[in-house]
């Protein structure tokens, strides 16, 4: 690990085999086969990873999305880092990669939410000079069986 080159990459469509090995804690769960086709085959998802040897160590994800009343706009998704490849700036990298093609895409702006307590998500935010917005709620729905929202 310590010296290993690293490398940044935009992933495609052709790309779904580099998510087959992925270091631990990349990612909140197991990566599944089908989830990254149909991730990788959406146009307008995007992926940007820090890849050590052939192990993605680092990762950002985000969705453009066009809405009736504006220009294209990136959400990003999710920021993660293996454990054991924190403090390198990777997760950096990738964001900035992945706000670079956006940009190119035609997007007008990047946003994202985090946790209150998530202090290492808001300093790399910060860091990358986004400006913090206070007073955002976010509700969320899960869905039950029949597909209507459970009641909590």
């Amino acid at each position: 690990m310590q010296g290993e080159e690293i490398s940044i990459r935009l992933l495609g469509p052709a790309d779904a085999a580099a998510l087959d090995r992925v270091a631990d804690e990349v990612f909140d769960g197991p990566v599944r086969a089908d989830w990254v086709r149909a991730f990788l085959d959406a146009g307008n998802h995007l992926i940007a990873v820090a890849v050590a040897g052939e192990t993605v160590v680092a990762m950002a994800t985000g969705v453009i999305y066009v809405h009736p009343d504006k220009p294209p706009q990136l959400w990003v998704n999710e920021v993660g880092t293996g454990a054991d490849w924190r403090r390198r700036g990777l997760a950096s990298r990738c964001l900035r990669a992945l706000l670079a093609e956006a940009h190119a895409r035609g997007c007008i702006e990047a946003w994202l939410g985090t946790e209150e307590d998530n202090t290492a998500a808001r300093a790399l935010y910060r860091a990358l000079d986004a400006d913090e917005t206070e007073g955002l709620v976010v509700y969320s729905w899960d869905f039950a069986e029949d597909g209507v929202p459970a009641a909590r």
